[in-house]
């Protein structure tokens, strides 16, 4: 048993060193990487400071600016509101009226077509009828006249009247 024990032991001590060893070589490179790191944190550190202070300036700079160009904008957009809200209510009384006149065009043409069509009956009963009787009666007595002018010519010329009964 002596020797398993021993065996054991030269086992135990062996694994050790394997770990140790292994714990020596995961320490190098954790040193070596933290290098590494270090020396790109520094690079990172002398390229990006300036950077960042140069924004910082930058956002000092302009801040005011900013403000004041976002407080221009909220006054003229209050502005351009209330100007757009007179335009609509201007707009809508233009319409309104427009409206209104339009509807009192349509009576004004509409009570005129009314009075010219009354005007129209009145002169074809006043002027027009009286004009056709009076045409009637003056056509009458031109052929009144015609027949009696030429009853007049007839009897004093005889062949005439001879060879209107032929």
């Amino acid at each position: 048993m002596e020797t398993r024990f021993t065996i054991l032991l030269i086992e135990i001590g062996i694994a050790l060193a394997i770990q140790v060893g292994a714990l020596i070589g995961i320490m190098l490179a954790v040193r070596k990487s933290t290098a590494k790191m270090t020396a790109a944190a520094e690079e990172i550190q002398k390229r990006a400071l300036p950077t960042l202070d140069n924004v910082q300036k930058l956002m000092e700079f302009t801040r005011p600016r900013v403000e004041t160009a976002v407080e221009n904008l909220t006054q003229a957009s209050a502005g351009i509101r209330e100007q757009v809200q007179k335009l609509d209510s201007t707009v809508s009384d233009i319409v309104d009226r427009a409206r209104v006149q339009a509807i009192r065009a349509d009576e004004l043409v509409s009570r005129t077509l009314d009075r010219v069509e009354n005007t129209t009956e009145v002169v074809t009963h006043t002027v027009i009828s009286p004009v056709r009787s009076i045409a009637g009666i003056v056509s009458a007595v031109g052929t009144g006249l015609g027949v009696f002018f030429r009853r007049s010519h007839a009897h004093g010329n005889g062949t005439q009247n001879e060879e209107m009964f032929i």
